[in-house]
């Protein structure tokens, strides 16, 4: 029987592991880059070794280093997670010859079902070996990995050449693989998958549909099981076909087969995933058992049963991201103050209270998970739990799961996987508590009191200004010989930690948590401004700012001080997080300075060109 587990990847997959494996007294072998040296899944393992580096091409994708680890730890056994190496067949190789069990399917197997290209041609499809402006749109995809890396939707012939440069460069940052193919881009298709297990006596289950149609540049956001609305035929003519995937190429583990659905109902063979799936855990809560654990015992030889449990319940789970959905899904950086989650919803995650968020890996925090007996239940759960946690740190992607949970499209089930594209503006309206500015400013009030509470005597109006959901909000209040005082507002209560106000007739509290010069009210995140802002500060127009920490992976050809730019034009290229950010022109105009070049690494904020805007035909001086 196994004894010892290394996890060879990092943050939340690695914690899911280790949680089972500890639950079935299995002894726990982390490894971690010097960016991890103090993650989570490296603290909570019971050994944990280093691998020199930052970068995922240096550290998580290095299956010489992972395998020395797991030798030099004592591991008798290798799970591979998901992203990373969890596809490649020559890391499983490596970790059979080394004497090791690997967690997973057999090499062979992901040799032929983790490249899509070759996954693809064993389903009898083909890739497009040409596209012509008849074949639009089209997608360019990675042929390893997943995660929405490396895909690229393209609908003019003009940028295809541009799409998959930066298609196969995010690829090899993520994958180690930069092998991509074009195929046709169905609009308004579902996203469903079917998971399967199977183990090495000849069993395996189909355990039922997954709907992931909500998603972000190609990346899931939210999931669900069962895969609601499909008919009872093309159910089954689904798992038929995961099934008959999974024989053809003698197929044992935890593997999940993709499917994209149209909108008459017809099923497209996407590919299939020869590993755990992030959203694994929605099968879980609906099927009653440990994927993970059962991942083991198929490594050890033992038979499933020859039927899998039976499905009760619906279950959604919601991919809690630090990132910016309003401005183009900018990951965000940050300390993570405090992330906590009522009772009653799963989390998973690889973080906790006082982690630092940095721009190495991917921007997920977290993933919350609700199961009851009816969907609508089971929406209503989580959206409430998700609207109740309290998360102080980087800006995240919380009100928007929120709003998709209770948007009438996806809870009526007639969502797609172009859903965000139509509604993502509505979805992230800015939606501050109109109260949290004032609370804050009595908090802050009160703190900064000579006396450690309010004065006795009346004052003059007092002003603060913040700085929250994007915009600038100026309070007024006045402190009076019976406590503070706000027009429109009776303050009930305040201190340096809760403010308790009553407006027309309703009385709310609010609590209040500095961290350095931020300041989060219940859940909203205020900065304060100084009265008078500082003229040094000032830019000039057209400077083009870093949106995130990361590292400038190619400038744009002919792109230099001088050169003639037209607006919305491709300038530089960031890598953050694992995926690559595109800096555009914001007028057309002249280049007038560029200060990085490919291999910088830039903190937000930083200052990476200026384009001056071209003068306006006809106009003159005086």
């Amino acid at each position: 029987m196994i004894s010892s587990v290394l996890v060879a990847n990092r943050g939340e997959i690695a914690c899911r592991v280790f949680r089972t494996c500890r639950e079935l007294g299995i002894r726990t072998v982390a490894v971690h880059s010097d960016a991890d040296a103090n993650a989570l899944h490296a603290r909570v393992a019971d050994a944990a070794v280093r691998l020199p580096g930052a970068t995922p091409a240096e550290t998580y994708l290095r299956g010489d280093l992972i395998v020395r680890a797991a030798v030099a730890a004592g591991a008798d056994a290798v799970h591979p997670g998901y992203g990373f190496l969890s596809e490649n067949a020559g890391f499983a190789r490596a970790v059979l010859d080394a004497g090791l069990v690997w967690i997973g399917p057999p090499p062979a197997a992901i040799e032929a079902m983790a490249s899509k290209t070759r996954a693809k041609k064993l389903m009898g499809l083909e890739p497009l070996a040409a596209v012509t402006a008849d074949d639009l749109p089209v997608l360019v995809k990675a042929a390893a990995g997943g995660g929405g890396r490396g895909m690229r939707v393209v609908r003019e012939l003009d940028s295809l050449e541009a799409e998959l440069t930066a298609a196969r460069a995010e690829a090899l940052s993520a994958f180690g693989d930069a092998e991509v193919f074009v195929e046709p881009y169905v609009e308004g298709g579902r996203h469903v998958e079917v998971q399967i297990l199977a183990d090495t006596h000849g069993t395996v289950w189909a355990l039922g549909t997954r709907d992931c149609s909500l998603q972000r540049r190609h990346q899931k956001v939210i999931e669900e099981a069962p895969a609601p609305g499909l008919s009872a035929e093309l159910t089954e003519r689904l798992t038929e076909t995961a099934v008959r995937a999974a024989r053809a190429v003698d197929y044992r583990g935890a593997g999940t087969v993709e499917f994209l659905v149209s909108a008459d109902g017809r099923a497209h063979f996407l590919e299939m995933n020869t590993r755990l799936q992030v959203e694994h855990p929605v099968t879980e809560a609906v099927f009653g058992i440990d994927l993970v654990a059962l991942q083991i015992r198929v490594a050890e030889g033992t038979p499933l049963d020859a039927e899998p449990p039976r499905a009760g319940g619906h279950a959604v789970e919601a991919r809690l991201y630090a990132e910016d959905p309003a401005h183009d899904w900018t990951p965000q950086t940050g300390t993570l103050h405090r992330l906590a989650v009522p009772d009653g919803v799963r989390l998973d995650t690889g973080c906790a209270d006082g982690d630092e968020i940095g721009v190495h890996y991917d921007p997920m925090l977290a993933k919350a998970v609700a199961h009851a007996p009816t969907r609508a239940e089971a929406l209503r759960k989580l959206a409430g739990a998700l609207e109740r946690s309290v998360i102080h740190g980087p800006r995240t992607n919380r009100d928007l799961l929120v709003r998709s949970l209770r948007h009438e499209e996806f809870t009526a089930a007639r969502m797609d996987t172009g859903f965000y594209d139509r509604h993502l503006t509505g979805l992230t309206a800015p939606a501050a508590d109109p109260h949290a500015p004032l609370a804050a400013a009595l908090a802050a009030a009160h703190g900064r009191s000579r006396f450690g509470g309010w004065r006795n005597l009346p004052s003059q109006p007092q002003t603060r200004r913040y700085a929250v959901a994007g915009a600038e909000v100026e309070v007024h209040y006045r402190h009076t010989r019976q406590g503070p005082s706000a027009d429109g507002v009776h303050v009930v209560h305040a201190d340096a930690d809760l403010v308790v106000l009553e407006v027309a007739g309703v009385r709310r509290r609010f609590e209040v948590a500095r961290y350095g010069g931020q300041v989060f009210v219940n859940d909203t995140a205020l900065t304060e401004l100084p009265r008078f802002p500082d003229p040094a500060a000032q830019l000039a127009p057209g400077s083009l700012l870093a949106p995130m920490p990361g590292t400038v992976v190619r400038i744009a050809a002919g792109v230099a001080a001088g050169a003639a730019v037209t607006a919305g034009q491709p300038l530089l290229w960031l890598e953050a997080m694992k995926m690559e950010h595109r800096i555009t022109a914001p007028v057309t105009g002249t280049v007038t300075a560029l200060h990085v070049t490919p291999g910088r690494q830039v903190e937000v904020g930083m200052l990476l060109a200026v384009v001056q805007r071209a003068p306006q035909a006809g106009a003159g001086t005086a």
